[in-house]
């Protein structure tokens, strides 16, 4: 597991503090400015001093000074202050236990965090959902408290690409700084508790941060000391509170701890319906197994009936698309011709030799810097968006970004080592400013390289596209986590680069006059490239759908919605699909028997230009449908329906109703 510390250290020993003593004189006299210990906080308020275990139920030692070896005593620097707290299980792992029997839903602890955070109407570091079944007389509801579970293994810390997390020795808190944060909202997919909050006002995100300030005091997180029912408590982990008799690591509603090993225990002892609901528009329901472990599964709130709803494919993921769609069209774009001449194939050795080959460089380059800035657009902080290059240790998003900016450095550089050959070029330079580029540079290996560079392009692309593959791939996301997801991205990458690529390369061995057998072999080479990213792309649909149909989980949950909210669209997409590649397949083999006719190039051109629109209906889908691994909302919040509906009917201009603003 990742343990990331905080790199500060002082200079000077520092004074520990214990917030038992009383001191003469005044009762904050001698204390920690961390937070200010009132007279009236009670016993319950206060960290017990217990018994530790020695490890955790996933087998990882609780003593995170003994797991990592790092320095004990450390100052966090809370608030700038150098104090360090005498808590005397200050590096061992702390987290919360919660009594769902004791949860009234009374909300106080969503104000206290709330309060003591500072927090804006429409942000909730804790927030309180519920499920509920069976019917009249024998009808419950269980509440759920939820925050920031401080993860064994957080993989919002993994997959921030600006670093903006660290996992701290002390007290195992996951701590995050809003201020490195550049608000690509990346955490905010890859957690399956909806901890990290994006606040599209500020375009950063924030989250619950344990009140590390309260506990180097010796308290409690304020949510803890605000819980009425007492169904809120905390400690180090493992530890079972007095008066409870379980210590569970999941209840009805809560996301499989497998994925992050949350530091969260449970009680609940209460009998509940085999079957329980959500109350939000999530169409998620949990249903109870053979061995008591409740389980997500569709729940088809909304029928069967199939809709367009084509205007609701609009969202604010649209940068996202464009950002996708166009990176892998550069890449593929540049990958064709330029393999074809490597491997020695004639008509693209022609173009490569041509004046055109270094537009088509160029041309590359352009559309990689428009994916690039399309990404940086959907950054709640586009200005900070070098930050993303932070974490390429391990995040696949910084992989990413980096992969394609070394693509786009490649692809510049063979367009550079190009030029010198370029006879327009050439002649434009000797006429406005009497220099041959080309004696200038004639004992440079060009050709070399050209082919270096070019190759050096390639790896890059593949290994941003990779990586852009692996963004997706997402515990927490079962829609994406599937190989479909790969098929997309690979598939859109051959047969819109094909596309690209084709109207560059065979226009330019129409005008330069090469024989009608080198343009009809490029033509098939282009022709078949296309319809073997269509076919790619659709085998991963049928994949796709064949899974997701028989997945009870969120990702089958996603299905539902695209295949009801969405059906229409969605069989209209299936549809030019296949309709394309049975075209595509009967054009090809036309070009087998030896009929080459020019007119068929029209027909490749309409396949093609369906198959963006085709390409752009299943990218928006890919983005809009996606339902995560998280908790349940309520009625009024943290519930999507509700949230449109306020929108849709103005109630969401009234900020105390706590639906976020359309931003980022």
């Amino acid at each position: 597991m990742t343990q990331e510390l905080n790199k500060k250290t002082i200079d000077t020993v520092v004074e520990s503090f214990d917030p038992t003593m009383m001191v003469e004189g005044t009762e904050q006299e001698g204390r920690s400015d961390h937070w200010e210990v009132r007279t009236q906080e009670r016993d319950y308020a206060v960290l017990p001093d217990q018994k530790i275990k020695d490890e955790n139920r996933y087998g990882q030692k609780i003593d995170l000074i003994d797991l990592t070896g790092q320095e004990a005593n450390r100052s966090m620097f809370i608030n700038e202050n150098p104090e360090v707290g005498s808590n005397p299980n200050r590096n061992k792992q702390h987290g919360f236990f919660f009594t769902a029997d004791n949860c009234i839903g009374c909300h106080a602890c969503e104000a206290a965090c709330s309060e003591k955070n500072e927090n804006p109407s429409h942000l909730a570091f804790r927030s309180v959902g519920y499920v509920e079944g069976g019917s009249f007389p024998d009808y419950k509801r269980m509440n759920i408290s939820m925050a920031c579970n401080h993860c064994d293994n957080p993989v919002c810390l993994k997959g921030c690409p600006t670093r903006a997390y660290t996992k701290h020795v002390e007290y195992g808190a996951v701590l995050q700084d809003p201020e490195t944060c550049f608000g690509c909202g990346y955490c905010t997919w890859v957690c399956p508790y909806n901890a990290p909050q994006l606040d599209p006002v500020k375009g950063q995100v924030s989250k619950c941060n344990m009140c590390v300030d309260r506990l180097e005091v010796g308290l409690k997180p304020a949510c803890v000391s605000a819980c009425v029912g007492n169904a809120l408590d905390f400690g180090v982990v493992e530890n079972t509170p007095e008066n409870r008799e379980q210590c569970k690591t999941e209840i009805p509603g809560f996301p499989t701890p497998e994925i992050t090993h949350p530091n969260v225990r449970f009680q609940q002892t209460k009998t509940m319906p085999i079957e329980m609901k959500r109350t939000d528009s999530m169409p998620v329901k949990y249903h109870r197994d053979d061995k008591g472990n409740y389980k997500p599964v569709v729940d088809q709130k909304a029928g069967k009936d199939k809709h367009w709803n084509f205007t609701k494919l609009n969202s604010r993921e649209n940068p996202l698309v464009l950002f996708t769609l166009f990176a892998q069209a550069a890449y593929g774009m540049f990958l064709i011709p330029f393999l074809g001449a490597f491997f020695g194939v004639q008509a693209f050795e022609t173009f490569v030799a041509s004046d055109m080959f270094f537009p088509l460089a160029v041309l590359s380059v352009a559309l990689t810097s428009f994916a690039l800035l399309m990404s940086v657009t959907h950054l709640g902080k586009p200005l900070r968006f070098y930050r993303g290059f932070n974490n390429l240790r391990y995040s696949p998003m910084s992989r990413e970004g980096f992969g394609l900016a070394m693509f786009s450095a490649g692809s510049g550089l063979t367009a550079l080592f190009a030029l010198p050959s370029n006879t327009f070029v050439n002649h434009l330079s000797v006429n406005l400013l009497g220099l041959n580029i080309t004696e200038l540079t004639a004992s440079l290996p060009l050709t070399g390289l050209v082919t270096a560079a070019g190759l050096f392009a390639i790896v890059a692309g593949f290994g941003g596209l990779y990586y852009m593959n692996k963004c997706y791939q997402i515990k927490a996301r079962p829609f994406w986590n599937h190989l479909q997801t790969a098929t997309s991205f690979g598939g859109n990458a051959l047969s819109l680069g094909a596309l690209f690529s084709s109207v560059v390369v065979l226009s330019t061995l129409f005008v330069i006059g090469v024989e009608t057998t080198v343009i009809a072999q490029a033509t098939f080479v282009f022709a078949a490239v296309f319809t073997l990213g269509m076919i790619v792309e659709a085998l991963g649909l049928i994949k796709h759908n064949h899974d997701l149909n028989r997945n009870e989980n969120e990702g089958g949950a996603a299905h539902y919605v695209q295949c009801t909210f969405f059906g229409k669209t969605y069989v209209l997409r299936n549809w030019l699909l296949g309709l394309n590649i049975v075209a595509a397949l009967a054009l090809l083999t036309l070009h087998v028997l030896g009929y080459n006719d020019s007119s068929l190039l029209f027909a490749w051109l309409a396949l093609a230009l369906m198959n963006v629109f085709t390409a752009a209906i299943g990218r928006a889908l890919f983005y809009i449908l996606i339902i995560p691994t998280t908790m349940p909302g309520a009625f009024f919040w943290k519930n999507k329906g509700f949230e449109q509906h306020a929108r849709d009917i103005g109630l969401a201009d009234n900020p105390a109703t706590g639906v976020a603003p359309l931003a980022h």
